[in-house]
């Protein structure tokens, strides 16, 4: 393993983008933590707030205000912005900003143009938004955090239904963030054993993976936290620090979605498990909703560059 890169950039202070920061700081993730965001005000603000957090638990990590075009010297940055607009979508509600964030990405992307070190993309729709960058960008290392909060989740509520430790059970959620996310129900172990998951399990795991977040939301307002801890995971893979097997949105074929990538030395090999018929079909079914969904955004100009920082 090599030690804890320099410098990790984050853009966004908003409620992810404050998490995030606070998940970096405590996980002791980069030398120094860079923060963007819209103002001057806002960045200095949440890096006023991360300073604090370094103080109390004596991290490693310093946090300082920046500009975007600052973050062009870190080793990974981490993008957690949103646009403003109005979701009124009940159902498919990741895509409701499809066009809006695809924008304001595509800003990102231009202003990043040519990056060469590793951007993780929290802005929903997750899968969309890691391959307009990436394209824009021309960023060679883009992946999307997603799947591997699907994966926790499906995890969580296996072992729940199970009444096991969260910690034996191993398997994967792949293809959309989203509710064409695809449940590898045939290839998960328990204790490292082949574990049979009935039918209607999977539909209560799927109800649970869509409602989850809805009542996050309703709750508190946004997802953070779980987003966040998906970031410090694959940071600490993609970076070198460990080696491991995480779920990114990466490209696929032709495609952007999430897969299984194991990281060694920082460098990610696809690691698909198997599937059986039915969530083959499914993968497909989420590769053709992507890709049609893209179609939709990929075409739309970024927005003319702010004179301020990038909007959170």
């Amino acid at each position: 393993m090599t030690s804890v890169p320099m410098a990790v950039g984050l853009v966004g202070s908003g409620a992810v983008g404050q998490a995030v920061g606070g998940a970096l700081v405590t996980a002791g993730v980069g030398g120094r933590l860079l923060v963007a965001s819209r103002t001057d005000e806002q960045s200095g603000a949440l890096a006023d707030d991360l300073a604090d957090m370094q103080t109390a638990v004596g991290s490693p990590v310093r946090p300082i205000a920046a500009a975007t075009g600052d973050l062009r010297d870190c080793e990974a940055v981490v993008i957690a912005v949103r646009a403003s607009f109005v979701n009124t979508r009940g159902t498919d509600v990741r895509m409701g900003g499809a066009r809006a964030n695809a924008q304001l990405i595509g800003t990102l992307a231009c202003e990043l143009h040519g990056y060469t070190g590793t951007v993780l993309m929290v802005t929903n729709p997750v899968d969309l938004m890691a391959r307009r960058f990436a394209e824009v960008s021309d960023c060679r290392r883009v992946f999307g955090i997603g799947s591997g909060l699907d994966t926790a989740r499906y995890r969580l509520t296996l072992a729940r239904l199970l009444g096991v430790p969260v910690a034996e059970v191993k398997g994967h959620v792949i293809g959309e963030h989203g509710e064409a996310a695809v449940v590898c129900a045939s290839s998960t172990t328990v204790n490292d054993e082949p574990v049979p998951v009935p039918r209607r399990a999977i539909r209560a795991i799927r109800d649970e993976l869509t409602q989850r977040p809805g009542r996050i939301n309703a709750g508190i307002g946004r997802t953070r936290s779980g987003p966040a801890g998906a970031v410090v995971t694959a940071l600490r893979l993609a970076l070198a620090v460990e080696d491991g097997v995480t779920e990114l949105s990466t490209g696929y074929g032709d495609d952007f979605l999430g897969i299984p990538l194991r990281f060694t030395r920082g460098e990610p090999v696809p690691s698909m498990p198997p599937l059986d018929p039915v969530e083959a079909g499914e993968l497909e079914a989420a590769r053709g909703k992507l890709r049609a969904a893209y179609q939709m955004v990929s075409g739309i100009p970024p927005q003319p560059l702010p004179s301020e920082r990038n909007p959170s």
